[in-house]
């Protein structure tokens, strides 16, 4: 980011977004990185903050119900394009592989159920689709996962949002008994990001306005490490 902006200029972009919340988390302003240019606040300290005192807004991210079936038959956890440059795609798929070929259950998490989980129901639908989807059976939680690839450059603030934003427009009956899962399932959104990556550096930082808001939406943070082709999750 070349330019730097003030406060005021940064609240203008969110009062111009707000329209939009189902689109908030893709507005490329989650990414800025440093101090306004009036000295008065990191980026992501002033959005967030903006976010916790409008908090009312995310109830306009309507849900989406899709009417065919979010399991896709044909995930099956193989890379079918090894020059595929989808690095997290790729992760996401092996971390599938491993717990349903390979029978690993992550700490934390459980197992994996699905990736590339789709929420639209019409191709017009403005959404993305679900990372990963965990569910720990002794917890009764399934987590929506969105991941990050080692190497991403993502603020925390943009993977929290994103996850956030799939939790709402998600039908959530309907995901839990596409799964085959229990009725009172309790579903949760997670930034899966690695350990040591931007993201995690940054929640060791002085965030307070980031760390309250999720709080408030109730998003955890999992961490991921990956260790000579070996993975496993962490808080």
């Amino acid at each position: 980011m070349a330019k730097k902006y003030s406060k005021e200029e940064i609240i203008k972009k969110l009062e111009t977004a707000k329209s939009e919340m189902g689109q908030f988390y893709s507005e490329n302003f989650l990414n800025y990185i440093g101090e306004a240019s009036d000295k008065d606040g990191d980026y992501t300290e002033i959005i967030a903050g903006w976010l916790l005192d409008n908090i009312e807004l995310f109830d306009e991210i309507k849900p989406i119900t899709r009417e065919n079936s979010y399991k896709v038959k044909t995930h099956d956890g193989i890379i079918k394009n090894e020059e595929s440059n989808r690095e997290e795609e790729k992760i996401a798929m092996q971390l599938f592989d491993l717990s349903q070929n390979k029978g690993k259950v992550f700490d934390i998490i459980g197992k994996i159920i699905d990736y590339q989980t789709p929420l639209k129901n019409v191709r017009g639908d403005k959404v993305g689709k679900i990372d990963l989807l965990a569910y720990n059976e002794n917890e009764k939680t399934l987590r929506i996962l969105e991941l990050k690839r080692p190497d991403s450059k993502e603020t925390m603030l943009r993977c929290v949002l994103e996850a956030y934003t799939y939790l709402k427009v998600v039908d959530k009956a309907k995901l839990l008994k596409d799964f085959g899962l229990p009725e009172d399932t309790v579903i949760k959104a997670c930034p899966f990001v690695f350990y040591d990556g931007e993201q995690y550096k940054e929640m060791q930082e002085d965030r307070k306005n980031l760390k309250e808001l999720m709080k408030n939406l109730d998003v955890e943070p999992i961490y991921l490490k990956g260790e000579g082709g070996e993975y496993k999750a962490v808080k």
